[in-house]
C-alpha cells in the first residue's frame, strides 16, 4: 500500500513537473524571440538609417545643380540679350536669368513659356541672331520698320520660314503728307492737301479732305517726332560690334555710355509690361494698348513743362494732378508701370515720359534717370543738360539711400557709370530734338486689375 501511494505520488508530481517545463521552455523561447525580434528590429533601423544617410549623401553628390558652361549656352544668351530679352552675363551657363529670359522669348512669339527651348526655338533665335548679325545696315533698315524694333526680326525670320510674306507695319505715331498735285486753279476750287495718320499696328483710313491751312516756316525742329526704337536699334548694333556696353573704367564719351544704358532701361521697362499685362484681367494685349494711349494726352503737359520748369515744380504739378484722378496710389503705379513700356514699345514719348513722371512724383525715385536721359538726349522735350544732371541724381540719390534698381538690378557697376557719365555730360551724338506736341484734353487715365501670383 504504502508502495502503491509512493507511486501515485510519484506519477503526479511527474505530470506536475512536466507541465512546469513546458511553460517555461515556451515563456524561454517567448523572451528569446523578443530579444531577437529587438536586435532585428534595432539592426534593421540602424540599416534604414544608414540608407537613409546614404541617400542624403547620394543625393547631394549626385543632384546638386551643375551649369556648365558651354558654347551652345553663350550663342543662346548673345542672342536672348541682342533681341532685348535680358540673360545677364554671356558665360554659357544658363541659369535662371537665361530661363527667364526664355521665358519671355517664349511669350513674345506666343509659344509656351516654359523656359526650356525646344530645337525650333532655339534655331529660330540662334539663327535670327547670326542672320541679324551679317545684315548690316539692310538689318538697320528692316528694323526700323517694325514698332517692336529688334525684337520684330524675330517674327519677320520665323513668317519667312513658314513660306509667308511679312506685312511690313507702319512706323507707330507717323505722320504721311501727300503733297498735292499742281493743277490750274479755276474760280470756287481750292487746292487741297490730304493727310493720312498711322495708328499703331494698323493703317488708318484717309482722312477727308480738308482746305490746306497757309503753310508757316519752321526753323526749330519741325517734321515728324523723332523714333527712339529707331535710335535704341542703332546703339544696339553699334554696341554689338565694339564687343559690349562701355563701362565705368572705360568710358572715353559720357553720351556713348548714357545711350546704352537709356536704351537698355527702356528694354527693361518693356520688358516689365509685357510681364505686368499677362497679368491684366480682362484686357487683351491690344486693347491694354488702346488704354495707355490715354496717358499721352493726361500727361502732355506736364511732360512739356519739364524743359521749361525746375524739377521740383514739376513734381509739384504732377503731385497735384494725381490727387485728382482718384485713383490709389498701387492702382497708379501698377498702370504707371505698364503704360510706360506701352509706350516705349509703340514709340509714344508722352506715354512713356508722363507715366515715368506719374512714377517718380509717386516716390519711385529711381525713376529720375529715364528723365535724365530724356532731357540728355532730347526724346519727348527738348534737349537740357542741365536739367538732366538734376534729374540723374536725384535717382542716384535713392539708389545711394537703398531704393532696389529697377534697371538692369543684376549690375550694380550700372550706378557708377551713371553717375560718372552724368557729370561729365556735354555733348550729344544724336543731335535729334523732338517737336512740339499740340495741347490737347486731358483724357481719363485707364486702370488694369492685376491677377495675383
Amino acid at each position: 500500500m504504502f508502495t502503491k501511494s509512493i507511486a501515485v505520488s510519484f506519477v503526479a508530481l511527474s505530470m506536475a513537473i512536466v507541465p512546469a517545463t513546458r511553460v517555461t521552455a515556451d515563456a524561454g523561447d517567448f523572451v528569446a524571440g523578443a530579444i531577437i525580434g529587438g536586435i532585428v528590429g534595432h539592426a534593421a533601423t540602424k540599416q534604414n538609417q544608414r540608407r537613409k544617410a546614404t541617400q542624403r549623401t547620394y543625393t547631394k553628390k549626385t543632384y546638386k545643380p551643375r551649369l556648365p558652361s558651354t558654347q551652345e549656352g553663350r550663342e543662346i544668351q548673345a542672342s536672348l540679350n541682342y533681341f532685348g530679352f535680358n540673360a545677364g552675363t554671356v558665360d554659357g551657363q544658363l541659369g535662371r536669368r537665361s530661363r527667364n529670359a526664355v521665358s519671355s522669348y517664349q511669350a513674345y512669339l506666343g509659344y509656351p513659356a516654359t523656359g526650356q527651348l525646344t530645337p525650333f526655338e532655339q534655331n529660330l533665335l540662334i539663327t535670327s541672331y547670326n542672320r541679324a548679325q551679317a545684315g548690316g545696315y539692310a538689318v538697320t533698315q528692316q528694323i526700323a520698320t517694325t514698332p517692336d524694333g529688334t525684337r520684330g526680326l524675330l517674327k519677320t525670320y520665323r513668317a519667312e520660314l513658314a513660306g509667308q510674306q511679312p506685312a511690313v507695319p507702319l512706323a507707330p505715331n507717323t505722320t504721311i503728307v501727300v503733297a498735292p498735285q499742281p493743277v490750274t486753279p479755276t474760280v470756287g476750287t481750292t487746292t487741297t492737301t490730304t493727310v493720312v495718320a498711322a495708328a499703331p499696328e494698323a493703317a488708318a483710313p484717309a482722312a477727308p479732305t480738308e482746305a490746306a491751312a497757309p503753310a508757316l516756316p519752321n526753323f526749330l525742329g519741325g517734321g515728324a517726332t523723332a523714333s527712339l526704337a529707331s535710335h535704341c536699334n542703332t546703339v544696339s548694333l553699334l554696341t554689338n560690334t565694339n564687343g559690349g556696353f562701355t563701362t565705368a573704367a572705360a568710358m572715353t564719351d559720357p553720351d556713348v555710355a548714357l545711350n546704352e544704358q537709356f536704351c537698355l532701361a527702356r528694354t527693361y521697362a518693356i520688358a516689365t509690361s509685357e510681364d505686368m499685362i499677362a497679368k491684366v484681367q480682362g484686357f487683351t494685349p491690344a486693347q491694354v494698348a488702346s488704354q495707355c494711349e490715354q496717358f499721352g494726352p493726361a500727361m502732355q503737359p506736364y511732360v512739356a513743362s519739364l524743359a521749361l520748369k525746375s524739377q521740383p515744380e514739376v513734381v509739384q504739378d504732377v503731385a497735384g494732378f494725381i490727387l485728382t484722378t482718384g485713383m490709389s496710389p498701387a492702382q497708379l503705379q501698377g498702370t504707371a508701370k505698364i503704360c510706360m513700356g506701352v509706350g516705349y514699345r509703340t514709340d509714344n514719348m508722352d506715354v512713356a515720359l508722363g507715366s515715368a513722371l506719374m512714377l517718380f512724383a509717386m516716390g519711385d525715385q529711381v525713376y529720375g534717370e529715364m528723365m535724365g536721359h530724356h532731357l540728355a538726349q532730347g526724346f519727348g522735350t527738348s534737349k537740357r543738360i542741365d536739367s538732366a544732371r538734376v534729374w540723374y541724381a536725384e535717382g542716384l540719390k535713392a539708389v545711394d539711400s537703398g531704393a532696389p534698381a529697377v534697371f538692369a538690378p543684376g549690375q550694380p557697376e550700372r550706378v557708377e557709370l551713371l553717375r560718372q557719365a552724368s557729370l561729365r555730360l556735354g555733348t550729344s551724338n544724336s543731335g535729334l530734338v523732338a517737336p512740339a506736341q499740340p495741347t490737347v484734353q486731358p483724357a481719363a487715365l485707364p486702370t488694369f486689375g492685376l491677377a495675383s501670383d
